[in-house]
């Protein structure tokens, strides 16, 4: 697989180098179960209408698969990919950029099976445990702060690679101790048969929080800088016409593949920042954008990069 991924990041480079073609279409890589106002945006066509171009929307259960199908030229642009595959991906020499932010939220949970008795207080039980967790997505970041702030020895953990959907049917098959989840539905189901390991003040009081970003191949953001530009505008247009109206909610309800519900409760704490906001507090030197990815690269690698990192982190698109 890593030479499969290395060979796909080596004909995205010399794709690069080729001569530059106006494209005509545009493929976007986005999630179910994430409810975001874009999503009207997207069943109105809007996107299509201002961009001039068909736009085509592709579902991904990670992030990480958005990557490696951006590496393969299956898609152009990745809607709310998780900051730590993207950060991921750029550590493994992937020539993708950071060209907006799309959602801020709470620290995704980690549910504990319900009947064991572990909570905060005696996180340590958890060392002999299985945990299902989606490897190099925001999951694994806050599962990670989680167990630091904790004070569990993940070595000490017996980790597998679920996607949500499979780590909340786990763990409610008893097959997993606890299962680190993103998405609405899988969020609702893990939360029928666990509890979260740290509640909201808790994550507030250790500083764990989360956000997505807007990610684009560099081979198309060099060919198609107002596509890009464009596809940023109709994104900041439906971001500040949402008003969490009940049509508004039920509209996003259907295109994320969820229900009224529980659209409403995942939406509640979501932050849609500004592309002023964005400017000034994400990319602006020395922001949230370069900061929180020299630490992600901290939690993955060890040590971080924070130049080669910082030269993927592009505002540009947004002015």
């Amino acid at each position: 697989m890593k030479g499969a991924v290395v060979g796909a990041i080596s004909a995205l480079g010399v794709a690069a180098a080729l001569p530059a073609q106006a494209a005509e279409k545009v493929n976007v890589a986005f999630f179910l179960e994430w409810a975001t106002p874009n999503q009207i945006a997207k069943v109105d066509i809007a996107y299509d209408k201002a961009m001039g171009v068909k736009v085509n929307w592709t579902d991904f259960k990670t992030g990480v698969a958005m990557t490696e199908a951006m590496l393969s030229g299956d898609i152009d642009i990745a809607y709310s990919q998780g900051l730590a595959p993207f950060v991921t991906a750029i550590q493994q020499g992937a020539p993708l950029k950071m060209i907006g932010i799309a959602v801020v939220y709470e620290a995704n949970d980690c549910f504990v099976k319900n009947g064991l008795g572990i909570d905060s207080s005696n996180a340590s039980e958890l060392e002999g445990k299985t945990v299902a967790v989606p490897l190099n997505t925001m999951a694994d970041f806050a599962f990670r702060k989680y167990m630091a702030a904790l004070k569990v020895d993940i070595s000490k953990l017996k980790i597998v690679d679920q996607a949500p959907p499979y780590g909340a049917k786990s763990l409610a098959d008893g097959a997993v101790d606890m299962a680190c989840i993103f998405g609405g539905a899988s969020s609702k189901a893990a939360g029928e048969v666990g509890k979260p390991i740290m509640s909201k003040a808790q994550k507030v009081e250790a500083g764990i929080g989360s956000f997505d970003v807007i990610s684009v191949t560099e081979k198309f953001a060099t060919e198609n800088p107002e596509l890009v530009k464009s596809f940023l505008e109709v994104t900041s247009e439906a971001n500040a016409a949402w008003k969490g109206t009940d049509a508004q909610i039920a509209k996003v309800a259907k295109e994320a593949g969820m229900n009224v519900e529980t659209t409403k409760k995942q939406m509640a704490d979501f932050i849609f920042p500004t592309a002023k906001e964005q400017l000034e507090k994400y990319f602006s030197k020395g922001g949230i954008a370069a900061s929180a990815a020299a630490s992600l690269g901290l939690v993955f690698q060890g040590d971080s990069d924070g130049k080669k990192i910082a030269k993927t982190i592009d505002g540009s698109f947004l002015k």
